[in-house]
């Protein structure tokens, strides 16, 4: 996906393509296609069926099946894996390939794909992957907001992070968080969550790796 992403920024004039169009510019660049089946898992086919059968108990009050079908959205959401990078050359890059969210609605379309929401790269500021509910972080406008809050305000990409992750996606009650490195090589892994799995590397090769919030 991140390739195909990519194919678009270099090789056409656009931002964003979805649907058939977008399978069809993977083909004419020549990237791999392949049979949806690869995608199958048995884990994963048998929490869609979980998830199905949940969502058929009938409650009696509208609000409480609208609090029901949010909890089970915020149960069922996996596979996030994003990246932020700064070069040798002083270029910051982001990406971001979901695994999108267990049963959701035809059409639904998330976060990650959205520049700005799940994904944001500036090399005045810093670059951006999120991971979480994904409704929350467009009505936020995560990634490019961390960047606004440097530029406009002057903030570090620490302070930056904290006030959107918690102050701003937590106040509106979404969860999840945030990979980022700023233009001077400081990285930030801000979450709102028990844990988030991640990993940092330096341009000495030195590697962390934590899951919870303190390690």
């Amino acid at each position: 996906p991140i390739d195909l992403a990519r194919a678009v920024m270099d090789n056409s004039p656009h931002v964003m393509l979805s649907g058939k169009g977008a399978e069809t510019f993977a083909k004419e660049q020549g990237l791999e296609i392949v049979d949806p089946q690869y995608f199958y898992t048995e884990n994963r086919f048998n929490a869609l069926q979980r998830a199905k059968e949940r969502e058929k108990i009938e409650l009696d009050h509208d609000d409480q099946q609208a609090l029901f079908y949010d909890a089970e959205i915020k149960n069922f959401k996996y596979g996030t894996v994003g990246c932020a990078a700064l070069d040798k050359d002083g270029n910051l890059a982001a990406g971001t390939s979901t695994g999108g969210m267990t049963n959701k609605r035809w059409g639904r379309v998330g976060d990650a794909p959205i520049i700005g929401s799940g994904t944001y790269a500036n090399n005045a500021t810093c670059a951006v992957s999120s991971t979480g509910w994904g409704e929350y972080f467009i009505r936020a406008q995560v990634a490019h907001d961390i960047s606004a809050l440097m530029e406009y305000k002057g903030l570090s990409l620490a302070e930056a992070s904290k006030i959107v992750i918690h102050d701003k996606v937590g106040g509106l009650g979404g969860d999840g968080g945030i990979v980022a490195i700023d233009k001077d090589g400081n990285m930030v892994m801000e979450f709102n969550t028990e844990g988030m799995y991640r990993a940092s590397m330096n341009d000495q090769g030195d590697l962390k790796i934590e899951i919870y919030e303190k390690e």
